[in-house]
């Protein structure tokens, strides 16, 4: 399984896509979270840029996050799991 570290926090991913667009890496992510997880993810990734690792791939960049989608809405109810779909484009 492939992992992302944004801002020192790792990220278990279920999938993992890269790309380039303008010359800028572009990183796609799916990954899961649990009700448990949801405020300290939410938290972060409310944050306005990140440091990206992929270790896997020796990769490191900054970006922002260009698109974002979610299975489910309601994961502050308890024993909820949703799947989190990021893009992340790398800044200058």
């Amino acid at each position: 399984m492939e992992k992302i570290t944004l801002n020192n926090q790792e990220i278990e991913l279920k999938e993992f896509q890269q790309t380039e667009e303008n010359g800028r890496i572009v990183v796609s992510v799916v990954f899961d979270v649990t009700s448990e997880e949801y405020h300290d993810v939410s938290v972060l990734l409310y944050e306005e840029k990140f440091d990206i690792e992929v270790p896997g791939k020796d990769m490191k960049f900054k970006g922002v996050i260009s698109q974002f989608s979610t299975s489910i809405d309601n994961l502050y109810e308890e024993d909820n799991v949703g799947e989190y779909r990021v893009t992340f484009t790398e800044i200058e």
